[in-house]
């Protein structure tokens, strides 16, 4: 009966960690940031269109991609697939995701790819942090949304580098505007919708 237990123990372990891979032990920002620091490529054509993708570890071509892709091919570097957890979380909560884009039910092609998706997925799930205007409070390896269209809806999403602005005064951010996947003293320029950080110590 012991060994069962210990089993049942082991089973429920593991779907916990599967579903938060935060809970297997953090993975120092440190690294999240030398992960993501890699993806720099100006070259990186942005591209919104609707791709059929595999699934889980599902990718639009390496010379494409939006603003979401950039945390999602950075978090895939350190072993956590946000395609995966983002449609998990999406097929057992539907109902606390934004339904904008007339859709019944998850799709795992484009759920991941949206920000409006990852701001809900990062709240839920990870540290939902203040939005201040200090930019010390912005630390390497958080996640930093905005709205691009004052007046509007134009969502966008970047990582906080550790390397900073000529003065010294503030962080880059790594992201995709149209420009490639490039870092950029963006931090302030637009309106900040939400401060997360997850899955790093």
């Amino acid at each position: 009966m012991a060994v069962v237990r210990h089993l049942v123990c082991f089973a429920v372990a593991g779907l916990l960690l599967a579903t938060h891979p935060s809970l297997a032990g953090e993975v120092p920002a440190s690294k999240f940031v030398h992960a993501a620091a890699s993806l720099e490529n100006k070259s990186v054509r942005f591209d919104p269109g609707y791709s059929r993708i595999a699934y889980p570890l599902g990718d639009v071509p390496a010379n494409v991609g939006v603003c979401a892709d950039v945390v999602v091919r950075a978090y895939r570097k350190i072993g956590i697939d946000l395609q995966k957890l983002v449609h998990e979380d999406m097929k057992r909560n539907f109902s606390v995701y934004p339904k904008i884009w007339g859709l019944s039910h998850p799709d795992p092609n484009i759920d991941h790819r949206r920000v409006l998706n990852l701001r809900v997925f990062f709240k839920r799930h990870g540290e939902d942090l203040k939005i201040t205007a200090n930019p010390n409070d912005y630390k390497p390896g958080d996640l930093v949304t905005w709205n691009l269209q004052p007046g509007g809806s134009m969502p966008h999403i970047g990582i906080v580098m550790p390397n900073r602005t000529a003065d010294g005064s503030r962080p880059l951010i790594l992201h995709n505007m149209g420009g490639g996947q490039i870092l950029e003293d963006i931090l302030f320029r637009h309106q900040i919708t939400g401060h997360y950080r997850y899955g790093i110590d």
